[in-house]
């Protein structure tokens, strides 16, 4: 017999998590491992309970849904995503497959639906289907996922790892991660190099930077 699907569900009000829970729970396919309602708390119980697929909301009270997937594919890589919310906006949309999110879900769909889509997903296939936004020019800043973008900032204000996981809410290993992450993309080699980077593009005054997502 077939595994059953592993399930961390994020999402901020507890009769939501509650009444999808009750729904998982009348499969055999599907079990739920953890909840959580924060961002901090999502990438803890993902690394104590790795699950194999996220059901995350996209508004948190520390952050966004893409802020969980980015912290738990850092630690998770093959885990998968479902984003739920009442939000369907394509801008959300697109951020969420940025991310790698493989399914947008409404919270007004029926919980058959739901399922439908979990078990897509955790089956491998992708139901986003929109194109997704790409990068403006060839700026590789354009590259870094929104969390990536605030632990650029934070390096540049002269942060250990220690301090940026502190401030995020999140492991040191996660931050690590991360880093090593967007030292490919920016096309770095150290993590001092990101601060000469930083200082330069803020000499410039980019606007750019001064509005990048937190």
């Amino acid at each position: 017999m077939t595994n059953p699907t592993r399930v961390l569900i994020v999402d901020d009000h507890e009769i939501v998590r509650r009444g999808v829970v009750g729904v998982i729970d009348t499969v055999d396919d599907l079990t739920v491992v953890a909840e959580a309602s924060t961002v901090a708390e999502a990438i803890q119980r993902a690394e104590l309970t790795r699950p194999d697929l996220l059901l995350v909301d996209l508004q948190l009270p520390d952050g966004t849904g893409v802020d969980v997937i980015d912290g738990v594919r850092a630690v998770l890589p093959e885990v998968r995503a479902v984003v739920l919310t009442s939000f369907g906006d394509p801008q959300a949309r697109a951020a969420a497959q940025a991310a790698g999110a493989r399914a947008f879900v409404l919270k007004s769909v029926r919980g058959g639906q739901m399922l439908d889509a979990v078990r897509a997903v955790a089956a491998g296939r992708t139901l986003l289907r929109d194109t997704p936004v790409e990068p403006r020019g060839d700026d590789p800043f354009e590259l870094l996922t929104p969390t990536q973008r605030r632990i650029v900032e934070l390096i540049g204000d002269g942060l250990s790892n220690r301090e940026v996981a502190d401030r995020l809410g999140v492991a040191e290993k996660t931050v690590k991660n991360h880093v090593t992450s967007l030292l490919a993309t920016l096309g770095l080699q150290r993590r001092t190099q990101v601060v000469a980077w930083v200082t330069g593009r803020r000499r410039d005054q980019d606007p750019q930077w001064r509005h990048a997502p937190t």
